[in-house]
Protein backbone atom coordinates (compact mmCIF):
# COMPACT_ATOMS: atom_id res chain seq x y z
CA UNK A 1 0.00 0.00 0.00
CA UNK A 2 3.02 2.30 0.50
CA UNK A 3 4.50 1.72 -2.55
CA UNK A 4 0.83 2.87 -4.27
CA UNK A 5 0.84 6.17 -2.24
CA UNK A 6 4.53 6.77 -3.23
CA UNK A 7 3.58 6.53 -6.86
CA UNK A 8 1.32 8.71 -6.14
CA UNK A 9 3.58 11.27 -4.96
CA UNK A 10 6.18 10.88 -7.62
CA UNK A 11 2.58 11.62 -9.98
CA UNK A 12 2.17 15.11 -7.96
CA UNK A 13 5.53 16.21 -7.71
CA UNK A 14 5.66 15.34 -11.88
CA UNK A 15 2.81 17.21 -12.05
CA UNK A 16 3.92 20.51 -10.41
CA UNK A 17 7.56 20.47 -12.17
CA UNK A 18 5.02 20.32 -15.37
CA UNK A 19 3.40 22.87 -14.27
CA UNK A 20 6.25 25.27 -13.19
CA UNK A 21 7.76 24.23 -17.04
CA UNK A 22 4.46 25.39 -18.79
CA UNK A 23 4.79 28.66 -16.88
CA UNK A 24 8.49 29.42 -17.47
CA UNK A 25 7.72 28.26 -21.29
CA UNK A 26 5.00 31.03 -21.55
CA UNK A 27 7.34 33.90 -19.87
CA UNK A 28 9.48 32.92 -22.34
CA UNK A 29 7.60 32.72 -25.35
CA UNK A 30 6.22 36.83 -24.20
CA UNK A 31 9.68 37.23 -23.96
CA UNK A 32 10.66 35.60 -27.25
CA UNK A 33 7.35 37.71 -29.11
CA UNK A 34 8.94 41.10 -27.93
CA UNK A 35 12.26 40.19 -29.45
CA UNK A 36 12.93 41.63 -32.80
CA UNK A 37 16.06 41.47 -35.07
CA UNK A 38 17.36 43.04 -38.00
CA UNK A 39 20.23 41.98 -40.45
CA UNK A 40 21.31 42.88 -43.91
CA UNK A 41 23.57 40.98 -46.78
CA UNK A 42 25.09 42.12 -49.67
CA UNK A 43 27.51 45.18 -50.26
CA UNK A 44 23.94 47.45 -51.52
CA UNK A 45 22.33 45.45 -48.95
CA UNK A 46 18.74 44.28 -47.91
CA UNK A 47 18.04 44.65 -44.55
CA UNK A 48 15.09 42.80 -42.47
CA UNK A 49 13.49 43.17 -39.54
CA UNK A 50 11.99 40.63 -37.74
CA UNK A 51 10.01 39.74 -34.50
CA UNK A 52 9.77 36.63 -32.50
CA UNK A 53 7.11 35.37 -34.02
CA UNK A 54 8.78 35.87 -37.32
CA UNK A 55 6.78 38.53 -38.71
CA UNK A 56 8.50 40.79 -40.92
CA UNK A 57 8.30 44.01 -39.63
CA UNK A 58 10.35 46.16 -42.03
CA UNK A 59 12.50 45.18 -45.47
CA UNK A 60 14.48 47.63 -46.82
CA UNK A 61 16.33 47.22 -50.08
CA UNK A 62 19.12 49.71 -51.17
CA UNK A 63 18.45 51.56 -54.11
CA UNK A 64 21.37 50.50 -56.16
CA UNK A 65 20.50 47.04 -55.72
CA UNK A 66 17.64 47.66 -58.23
CA UNK A 67 20.27 48.54 -60.86
CA UNK A 68 21.49 45.19 -60.89
CA UNK A 69 18.82 43.87 -62.29
CA UNK A 70 15.49 42.14 -60.94
CA UNK A 71 17.37 38.58 -60.66
CA UNK A 72 19.58 39.93 -57.86
CA UNK A 73 16.91 41.91 -55.59
CA UNK A 74 15.44 38.46 -55.36
CA UNK A 75 18.10 36.59 -54.97
CA UNK A 76 19.44 38.77 -52.27
CA UNK A 77 16.10 39.26 -50.33
CA UNK A 78 15.68 35.97 -50.09
CA UNK A 79 19.35 35.43 -48.64
CA UNK A 80 17.66 38.25 -46.08
CA UNK A 81 14.42 37.04 -45.16
CA UNK A 82 16.45 33.26 -44.41
CA UNK A 83 18.79 35.11 -42.88
CA UNK A 84 16.72 36.76 -40.64
CA UNK A 85 14.54 33.53 -39.99
CA UNK A 86 17.59 31.09 -38.89
CA UNK A 87 18.62 34.11 -36.35
CA UNK A 88 15.10 34.08 -35.07
CA UNK A 89 15.19 30.67 -35.08
CA UNK A 90 18.61 30.17 -33.59
CA UNK A 91 17.51 32.50 -30.61
CA UNK A 92 14.40 30.37 -29.32
CA UNK A 93 16.38 27.34 -29.76
CA UNK A 94 18.92 29.25 -27.20
CA UNK A 95 16.00 30.36 -25.34
CA UNK A 96 13.74 27.59 -25.04
CA UNK A 97 15.96 23.94 -25.67
CA UNK A 98 17.39 24.26 -22.43
CA UNK A 99 14.17 23.67 -21.18
CA UNK A 100 13.33 21.05 -23.32
CA UNK A 101 16.39 19.54 -21.89
CA UNK A 102 15.28 19.87 -18.22
CA UNK A 103 12.38 18.11 -19.08
CA UNK A 104 13.87 15.22 -20.85
CA UNK A 105 12.16 14.51 -23.38
CA UNK A 106 13.37 11.90 -26.41
CA UNK A 107 13.49 13.53 -29.81
CA UNK A 108 13.73 17.01 -28.38
CA UNK A 109 16.69 16.77 -25.88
Amino acid sequence: MLGGLGDIAKMGALLKQAMEMKGRIEEARAELAKMEIEVSVGPDPVTVRMNGGMEVLSLKISPELFAMGPEMVESMTQAAMNKAVQTVQARIAEKLGPMAGEMNIPGLT
